[in-house]
């Protein structure tokens, strides 16, 4: 083999390395848009109610979520109930969501299923710190993207004491909370 072939092969080899490297890295990354939203990380909140009095919505583009693939169905919902509430029934005075947002419908004896409506949900944090402390965390917080306008520099995202809150490619769109 002559020199001149040599540097060719070698040449050869390296084009070839750079396509082969382009070409993977493409497929291996997921296609984006390029578009980005803002959203909480659930394993990073504090619950800290930030959210409800530092986003330009009001009410705020943060909307409780209830995971219903770690909630328990119970029947005594930290959640939902407030901590020294006489009764367990839906009265106002015995459920810690200042809105009632939080609804609770029978399903069979002692199971409970919880539904949030997000319509009357303010994002104040109580229900999902009540539900992380005391109970299983089905409870959680997340902005909304239909109520979201996508600001520049999201007034929560400075307030956040636990930097919960980042922006992720719009496909990747809402983080969940899984079972711990």
């Amino acid at each position: 083999m002559t020199r001149r072939e040599s540097v060719l092969l070698a040449a050869r080899s390296f084009a070839a390395l750079g396509l082969a490297a382009f070409f993977g890295s493409s497929v291996i990354r997921k296609k984006t848009t390029g578009k980005t939203v803002w959203q909480i990380d659930p394993k990073k909140c504090t619950q800290c109610g930030r959210c409800e009095t530092a986003c330009i919505m009001k009410p705020s583009a943060v909307k409780c979520v209830h995971s219903f693939s770690i909630c328990g169905h119970c029947k005594l919902c930290f959640g939902y109930f407030q901590p020294n509430a006489k009764h367990l029934t839906e009265a106002a005075e015995n459920q810690i969501c200042p809105t009632g947002a939080i609804r609770r419908k029978f399903i069979e004896s002692p199971y409970y299923e919880y539904t949030i409506d997000e319509t009357l949900c303010i994002g104040c944090g109580l229900c999902a710190k009540s539900c992380t402390n005391f109970g299983n965390g089905s409870l959680y917080l997340q902005i909304r993207h239909d109520r979201c306008v996508n600001c520049n520099a999201c007034k929560i995202e400075e307030s956040c004491p636990g930097k919960a809150i980042r922006r992720i490619p719009v496909e990747l769109a809402y983080l969940k909370k899984d079972k711990a």
